[in-house]
């Protein structure tokens, strides 16, 4: 039984009913020419029904007994009920994207069952504009965002005319390093030796970095300190196990298009059309508050083609909610990131895990009864970027043509905003407490909205 990091225990010790803790996503792929939707669904189904081999990470849940041991250990199931985790599934009428988000709120708030490998997969059919759609939850103590990501670029192909299109899960997808040169019996002594000083070392220095990051708190207006506590607002709430899930698309162009025009990065951009649509959101429903909304955004840590386990910090950014200037609220909104990605920058790697630790560690207090009224937030919303493939993708021929994050909100955290990027796309993910957040689907059009006003601010056409 191989022990399991904080990093991913976390995730199994602080879920519960009302927020389960896997995420997800929702392909959408447009047949081959001369197929159609079901045989593209039936062609997805046998293929990844019929793969032969498992990789160890789709075989992984906690340990049994779940109540003991099953946050300090992993176990590996050695034979896979694949009826159970490949499920099809075929719309109501009329079929339209609607019924689709529908099916994933439903779906997504369902807990995954601990005595199986956390995971499950759906191929839906029945959507009126011929796509077939493939919406996936694992949980998150398997894997980060960035990774479930690479698990599916891997399994695509660029090609539209390949056709080695195979099972997310297939040992044949792991990208397999050469073979290193052999090492000294004396390095192989002093390695271990040396990481457990390197390690010291930056644990020991963990101090002098809160410090850091306290001083430039007290001396830099820009700085979204997690020792400053943000505004309350409706988003920092206990939730219900109910979610509404919202999503939507916009052509990169017009993004890069603001980012080059300001000399402001794509990043920088998604941000700023999220503080316009929260702020519009917020009037809507009567409850800006006076001061700007705080953003926690993860930043991966890998800096290998590892798909497994979790590797994430986060940097604090203000929205400038406050700001009814589109340009000054982006100008604000810029110079915050860019401070907080300078702090982060100057942390060794441990560090900046346990700042991103110590960011997320009070949600884990959040489910203790009367803990969210007497306790300020950090910050109000998670905002995730997470690059995708550059390039058009097919699985089989079968078009990728819409990539949608589906991620987790929790006890004081509402509401979670997620962008992938995919070929020309940028691919925006909601979700939220369906019972607290009444008309999330509105962010979207707000959206739409702020991105107009950040082309108005650039110059640029739409």
């Amino acid at each position: 039984m191989p022990y399991m990091p904080v990093t991913e225990s976390m995730f199994l010790i602080a879920e519960t009913r009302e927020q389960p803790m896997h995420a997800g996503g929702l392909q959408l792929f447009i047949p081959r020419a001369g197929q159609s939707a079901t045989e593209l669904a039936e062609e997805i189904f046998e293929t990844f029904h019929s793969c032969p081999e498992i990789r160890p990470l789709f075989r992984k849940r906690p340990a049994s007994p779940a109540s003991l041991v099953g946050t300090l250990a992993w176990s590996f199931d050695d034979d896979i009920d694949v009826d159970y985790h490949v499920r099809r599934a075929v719309l109501p009428p009329p079929g339209r994207i609607r019924e689709l988000l529908r099916y994933v709120s439903l779906n997504h708030s369902a807990l995954l069952d601990r005595t199986r490998p956390m995971w499950e997969l759906h191929i839906i059919e029945g959507l009126d504009d011929g796509r077939v759609a493939v919406y996936t939850k694992i949980h998150h103590s398997l894997i980060d965002g960035v990774s479930a990501l690479r698990l599916l670029e891997n399994s695509l192909s660029p090609d539209p005319e390949a056709r080695h299109g195979t099972a997310w899960w297939d040992p044949a997808l792991i990208r397999r390093r050469g073979p290193r040169p052999p090492r000294s019996l004396l390095s192989r002594i002093t390695a271990p030796i040396g990481q457990a000083i390197d390690v010291v070392g930056q644990v020991v220095g963990a101090a002098p970095a809160a410090a850091k990051i306290a001083w430039t708190a007290v001396t830099d207006d820009h700085f979204a300190s997690p020792f400053v506590p943000a505004p309350k607002t409706i988003l920092d709430v206990p939730i219900g196990s109910a979610r509404r899930f919202a999503a939507q698309q916009w052509p990169r162009h017009r993004l890069d298009a603001i980012g080059r025009a300001l000399g402001i990065t794509f990043n920088d951009v998604v941000v700023g059309m999220c503080s316009g649509a929260l702020r519009a959101y917020l009037i809507d429903q009567d409850a800006l508050p006076d001061e700007p909304l705080i953003a926690a955004m993860p930043v991966s840590m890998r800096d290998d083609s590892s798909s497994e386990g979790n590797a994430v910090t986060a940097i604090m950014a203000n929205l400038a909610t406050d700001q009814p200037d589109p340009e000054r609220r982006l100008s604000a909104v810029v110079a915050s990131t860019r401070k907080a990605k300078q702090v982060i920058r100057g942390l060794t790697p441990l560090q900046a895990l346990t700042f991103g630790a110590a960011t997320f560690a009070p949600l884990a207090l959040a489910p203790i009864p009367g803990f969210l009224r007497s306790t300020p937030p950090q910050f109000n919303v998670l905002i995730s970027n997470v690059p995708g493939p550059a390039q058009p993708m097919y699985w089989n021929g079968a078009q990728l043509d819409g990539c949608y994050p589906v991620s987790i909100v929790m006890h004081g955290q509402a509401l979670n905003i997620t962008v992938t990027t995919t070929g020309d796309q940028v691919n925006f993910g909601l979700i939220g407490a369906r019972k607290e957040l009444p008309s999330l689907q509105r962010i979207l059009t707000h959206l739409d909205t702020a991105l107009g006003d950040l082309e108005k601010v650039a110059g640029v056409a739409p």
